[in-house]
């Protein structure tokens, strides 16, 4: 295996390698981007940084993948001093100061992990082909097509027990990614697709939400949480609570005695840090998320910086910050500012994440909205929700596209992405990237 050179690397510079592009990577990049004695590689298995908080609105044929992705290099092109590499991370050498990818070896003089996290099954992985998680645009484009062909399917069949199997969807996961689900589907059931059919009615679909704790949302306040619950009831949802899945399979789920014959169903339970980690010998939590200082760093290797869903930061409250947008964008930025100023001789300080609340949206002018003590719903914390995620989306584009998309979504109770893409999507670990259009300027894995 060659040691390649890492891009325009001089002597007296500082070699800072970012395993990455998701809110931490690129965040750590953008606050590198231009200092001078800093040459920053950032490496990704895709060439685009995701908008994963909009992930599901793909998934339910709300947005086309395009519009919550944009491509790295164009979002790091003015930084002279910012390279980046499409490639995988294969392992890491901590006392070698070099990480081995799938093209050669990088060396670096500090390195920033931020790979993220994958869906955890629970020791029953076997569950994924039938329970597909919602992290990439695979999943997303996967989602979409299971759910679209599952009323496809039922226009045609006869038997009505099959017709009902056709139209009963099973969402695992009482969080804020099964609940965007849940509420998404029952929209879609009622509202979009209610004149489309003939032999069917869309509107007699059957959601069910199920949650092994004792409500959905655990994250929010009982009020906010019984608040989602209504909502979710009003389009038609079920809740299920304190029911744990025994197990899935091609008939549907099992919740101990209990069996739900579903042709579609949905995995939001639970999630497992990236492998790379505990691979590197670092170590980690029942969750494999890298356990570090209160600077961010390794323990032992102060040049060494883990962030985002990768890491289990508990110094502040006790407990491992969530794995969520806005905690992964603080600790880019933070390791980000730490390098720069430590390049310039200042000391470090102690990351401290800033709570600015959390949202969820549960359907058309529903979502609920938690800023320290304010407390929203309905049709005001979903204007919220809506401006919030425009926000902080990516790109000037994305944002007047997605705009236009929800305006016209909104206006006319239509969804502007039901395609129905058959690309024979796998479990397994998506590999050789492939482009999926030519003016999306977006790569995806292929899905075997």
């Amino acid at each position: 295996m060659n040691t390649l050179q890492n891009p325009r690397s001089k002597s007296d510079t500082r070699r800072v390698l970012i395993i990455g592009g998701g809110f931490a990577g690129l965040n750590a990049a953008l606050e590198l981007g231009g200092i001078a004695g800093v040459e920053v590689t950032l490496v990704d298995r895709h060439n685009y940084h995701l908008f994963q908080p909009l992930l599901y609105q793909v998934a339910m044929a709300g947005l086309s993948p395009a519009d919550i992705a944009t491509p790295i290099r164009s979002l790091l092109s003015a930084y002279r001093n910012t390279s980046v590499l499409l490639g995988e991370a294969e392992s890491i050498d901590l006392p070698g100061q070099k990480v081995k990818f799938d093209f050669g070896e990088l060396e670096f003089d500090y390195l920033v992990l931020a790979c993220g996290a994958t869906h955890s099954y629970f020791g029953h992985n076997e569950w994924e082909k039938y329970a597909p998680g919602l992290k990439t645009i695979s999943q997303a484009t996967e989602i979409r097509k299971r759910v679209l062909s599952a009323f496809e399917h039922a226009e045609r069949v006869t038997d009505p027990d099959e017709q009902k199997k056709y139209l009963t969807y099973v969402i695992v996961g009482g969080g804020p990614t099964g609940v965007e689900l849940a509420g998404a589907i029952g929209e879609m059931s009622r509202f979009t697709l209610s004149r489309d059919f003939r032999r069917i009615n869309p509107s007699h679909t059957r959601v069910i939400l199920v949650e092994a704790g004792p409500r959905i949302l655990p994250m929010f306040s009982e009020q906010q949480s019984n608040r989602a619950a209504r909502d979710l009831e009003k389009l038609g949802v079920q809740i299920w609570t304190s029911s744990v899945v025994t197990n899935i399979n091609d008939e549907g789920v099992e919740l101990g005695d209990e069996r739900i014959r579903a042709a579609t169903v949905l995995w939001a339970a639970g999630v497992e840090a990236s492998e790379l980690g505990q691979a590197g010998g670092m170590h980690v939590d029942n969750r494999g998320r890298v356990l570090v200082e209160p600077d961010l760093s390794l323990e032992g290797y102060p040049n060494v910086f883990v962030a985002g869903d990768q890491a289990s930061y508990t110094h502040q409250t006790g407990s491992p910050l969530p794995g969520t947008a806005p905690v992964a964008l603080q600790q880019g930025r933070f390791i980000g500012k730490t390098i720069r100023n430590e390049v310039k001789g200042k000391p470090r300080s102690k990351f401290h994440f800033r709570d600015k609340g959390q949202m969820a949206t549960i359907g058309r002018s529903r979502a609920i909205v938690e800023m320290g003590r304010l407390k929203l719903a309905g049709f005001f914390a979903w204007v919220v929700w809506l401006v919030v995620h425009v926000f902080y989306l990516t790109g000037f584009k994305n944002r007047v596209l997605v705009v236009m998309q929800w305006a016209w979504s909104y206006l006319s109770f239509r969804r502007g992405a039901r395609l129905i893409v058959d690309r024979g999507w796998s479990p397994a670990e998506e590999q050789e990237p492939v482009t999926e259009t030519e003016n999306e300027e977006v790569t995806v894995p292929p899905e075997h």
